[in-house]
């Protein structure tokens, strides 16, 4: 089994080790919830403050000449991380938004066909979204919530389009983002990535992978902060065909000149709506600053490092306790584990009182996440020894740890 001096040795050669400075974490905590809000930055406090001293305080209106670049910039910066050419990619709005207008745009190019295709296991929002948009198109549209196994016997010549979660926000698995893609095509059917577990922590090819349309956000594993613009990607040959469904004075071709009727911006610029935040987008651009530093296949390999020895030791440990249920296979894991087990809220919070803070996902999921950024092998080994302690110790059952908050 492997021993807290081997995790030790590992940290020691590193290559991506010097980055965990960049961070502002606490000593005395493990953090494996970077897939849910990832920790600020030097980076990030520099360039919000910037924003506010020196932008807003000092150059005032004047600050809008260069704000107005920021969307499109920061897409840009974006795009290196997903695998998307320059001008494919822009930052604003939230994710729900996001996906909303790509699903307006997108039906707009299947008109003869009345399906959407989404996965059951997919996020709520996206759930959510996905119906209204259906409900309020032009014509009647059927929303079709499966088991996304079964796929390929739901996909027929009435489907127009599909949209999945990359990786799944229970469980970690990894879809195939190319073949499932090529399996909505060869249906006819356009195809819609959510990127929100995956950007930043998975390699992504969404050029190779011939990906018509995607979003994700930036408070994860970009570490953007607590409700950071999001992203949408727009595949170039879609650019200038489709229309963005909620058109506003920043998409117009020319803004300011106000003119009473609306014409797109040329390119992504068609899809932005309103004046987005600019703080949220400077510290957005702040927390990039730590990905120029390194590369997403380091990256992956180390997730894959972290994540591994957290599965084997747990296993290890406490054999028959929990069931890991993200996927052993590299190719099928994100870059979180996912344990099941029947008292998995009140073992989260009993873990957060023991200095290791994941998070709940009902009805039985307790969620650790991996970000490779600035987590340590030594982490990982402290944060099972402390797992075990609060099984062993059955220290969950304190009937306090069962009272549910408000945020899980």
């Amino acid at each position: 089994m492997t021993t807290r001096d081997d995790c030790l040795a590992r940290d020691r050669a590193d290559a991506l080790a010097p980055l965990r400075e960049f961070f502002t974490l606490n000593d005395d905590q493990i953090y494996l919830d970077g897939n849910s809000l990832g920790p600020v930055s030097s980076a990030v406090s520099a360039r919000v403050r910037a924003a506010i001293d020196e932008q807003w305080a000092t150059g005032l209106v004047r600050s809008w000449s260069e704000w107005m670049e920021w969307p499109t910039r920061l897409g840009d910066r974006v795009a290196r991380l997903i695998g998307a050419k320059a001008d494919e990619v822009l930052v604003a709005d939230t994710l729900t938004i996001a996906i909303a207008k790509l699903m307006g745009a997108a039906l707009d190019q299947r008109p003869d066909r009345h399906v959407v295709i989404t996965d059951a296991a997919n996020f709520h929002s996206d759930l959510y979204i996905i119906d209204e948009i259906a409900a309020r198109a032009k014509r009647p549209i059927t929303v079709k919530t499966i088991d996304r196994n079964t796929l390929a016997e739901n996909l027929d010549d009435d489907v127009a389009l599909v949209e999945f979660t990359h990786v799944d926000f229970r469980t970690g698995e990894m879809l195939d983002l190319a073949g499932v893609t090529r399996q909505v095509h060869d249906a006819g059917a356009l195809m819609i990535w959510d990127f929100a577990h995956s950007t930043g922590a998975v390699p992504l090819d969404v050029e190779g992978a011939d990906v018509d349309f995607a979003a994700g956000c930036g408070y994860k594993y970009l570490n953007g902060g607590p409700g950071s613009p999001a992203f949408l990607y727009v595949r170039s040959k879609w650019q200038g065909v489709v229309r963005n469904p909620l058109p506003g004075w920043l998409g117009h071709a020319r803004p300011f000149d106000f003119e009473m009727t609306f014409e797109a911006a040329k390119g992504i610029r068609s899809f932005l709506t309103s004046s987005p935040s600019i703080l949220g987008l400077a510290a957005l651009d702040g927390a990039l600053d730590v990905f120029d530093r390194t590369s997403m296949s380091d990256l992956r390999e180390k997730s894959l490092g972290l994540t591994d020895l957290f599965i084997d030791l747990v296993e290890a440990r406490l054999p028959g306790v929990f069931e890991v249920v993200t996927p052993r296979e590299h190719d099928r894991r994100g870059s979180q584990v996912a344990l099941r087990h029947d008292e998995a809220y009140a073992i989260v919070q009993a873990m957060i009182a023991h200095g290791v803070v994941g998070d709940f996902r009902d009805p039985d999921i307790a969620r650790f996440g991996f970000t490779p950024l600035y987590l340590r092998y030594v982490d990982v080994y402290d944060a099972v020894d402390r797992l075990v302690d609060v099984m062993g110790s059955h220290a969950y059952e304190d009937p306090s740890y069962r009272v549910r908050n408000a945020v899980t």
